[in-house]
Formats: structure tokens, C-alpha cells, sequence
């Protein structure tokens, strides 16, 4: 009788519990890299286009777009491929996935947003070489499912572009005096009879990089990040 009992205990098969769609684990890979793990204030990643594109909202909203859009797609690519991809070429067929979806997001800019392709086409070409895309292929995409891979690139992306977007906000507003090319600075000063000049540093590059070391230093300020040594 405890033989047979044994046996039926042994034969019978637990079934793990499966992961809510939403799962606390599920909705950090979404949140930390917003705050904690930010792929340019805390991981500083993706400074070159920060640099480069967010003079103006507009084009600033479309290299976010496009960013999050190849992350998203190549972690959920190699997520899916990460068996089957040899390990001595990962970094070579995830450059190739990389390659393919930015080329695909190239080609729909310049057919429906020339304007802004011309803007910002040279730095979606840089996007192949992002580093916080390679960064979450390797460090993530190749060791988890697909659906994970994707929480995971969305937050990177979200990430990336709240601060970007915020920098390009900043630039804008007072070095050129407008939002989304709509003046602001300019009805102010008729309004108030005064005359609050452009600031022309943030026209230049050095402005965001102030920008930038400003709103580090105001997260890190809240959220008590430090760096390890």
C-alpha cells in the first residue's frame, strides 16, 4: 500500500504556479529604469543623441519614438532566437537585428516625416550602435522570455525618453523661445513689457549637457543614489 501510494505521489505532476501578467518582478523591469537604473542619468548610456537631437521637442519625440521602438522589437527578436543563436556571433546577428528594424524605422520617417527625417536620420543611423540597446540584448534579451524582454526594453526606452524630452523642453523654451515651435518667450515679453532675451548656450550642445548634469543631480538628490566604488 505505501508502495503504491509512493508511486501515485510520484506520478502525480505539481504544476508551477504561472506568473501574473502584471507581477510586482514584472512592473520594476517596467519602473527601475525610469529612476533607479536609468539608462542615461544613473547607466550613462545614450549620451551622444541626447546631446545631439534635443534642441527642439519635435525631433527629440521622434528619435525617442524611434528608440524605443527598436529596443523593444530586437529584445523581443533575440529573445526569441536566443537558443538558436551561436555564442561566439550573439553580438554580430544582434547588430544584424538591430540593423534591420532601425533601417525599417528610417525608411518609414523619410516616407511619412521627411521634414523631421532630414533632422534626424543621421542619429536614427546611430541607433545601430546604441549602447543601451546592445546593453539590454546582452544583459537581458539573451537570458529571458520574450514578454519579459519586452517589459524590459520598454521601460529602457521610456527610460531614454522622459529625459531627453525634458532636456529638449529646457533647450528649447530658452534658447529659442518656443515649444513645439509655438513662441512662448516672445508673447511674455509683450505681455509684461520686458524683454527676456534667448539664452544661445542652449542652442549649443554645452546647454544640454547642463541640462543634463542638472536633472542627475536633482534625481540623485531624491532617490539617494550613490555611486559604488
Amino acid at each position: 500500500m505505501a508502495t503504491e501510494t509512493a508511486k501515485s505521489m510520484e506520478a502525480t505532476v505539481v504544476k508551477k504556479k504561472s506568473e501574473d501578467f502584471f507581477s510586482k518582478r514584472r512592473r520594476r523591469l517596467v519602473a527601475d529604469p525610469l529612476d533607479d537604473s536609468n539608462p542615461i542619468t544613473v547607466q550613462v548610456l545614450g549620451i551622444c543623441s541626447a546631446l545631439a537631437v534635443t534642441a527642439k521637442i519635435a525631433p527629440t519625440l521622434v528619435m525617442a519614438t524611434a528608440v524605443m521602438i527598436v529596443v523593444i522589437g530586437s529584445n523581443v527578436i533575440v529573445s526569441l532566437l536566443r537558443n538558436v543563436i551561436p555564442g561566439r556571433i550573439r553580438i554580430i546577428a544582434q547588430l544584424a537585428i538591430v540593423a534591420m528594424l532601425v533601417i525599417l524605422v528610417d525608411q518609414v520617417l523619410k516616407a511619412y516625416f521627411y521634414d523631421l527625417a532630414k533632422i534626424v536620420g543621421v542619429y536614427v543611423g546611430l541607433i545601430i550602435t546604441n549602447c543601451i540597446i546592445m546593453g539590454r540584448l546582452e544583459a537581458f534579451a539573451m537570458g529571458n522570455k520574450p514578454y519579459d524582454s519586452a517589459l524590459d526594453g520598454l521601460g529602457s526606452g521610456l527610460g531614454y525618453a522622459w529625459v531627453i524630452l525634458v532636456v529638449a523642453f529646457f533647450r528649447e523654451l530658452f534658447g529659442s523661445g518656443t515649444l513645439l515651435d509655438i513662441p512662448i518667450i516672445a508673447p511674455i515679453n509683450e505681455a509684461l513689457g520686458v524683454s527676456i532675451p534667448n539664452n544661445g548656450l542652449m542652442t549649443n550642445p554645452v546647454g544640454a549637457f547642463i541640462v543634463i548634469g542638472i536633472i542627475i543631480w536633482v534625481q540623485r538628490y531624491f532617490n539617494g543614489y550613490v555611486e559604488d566604488h
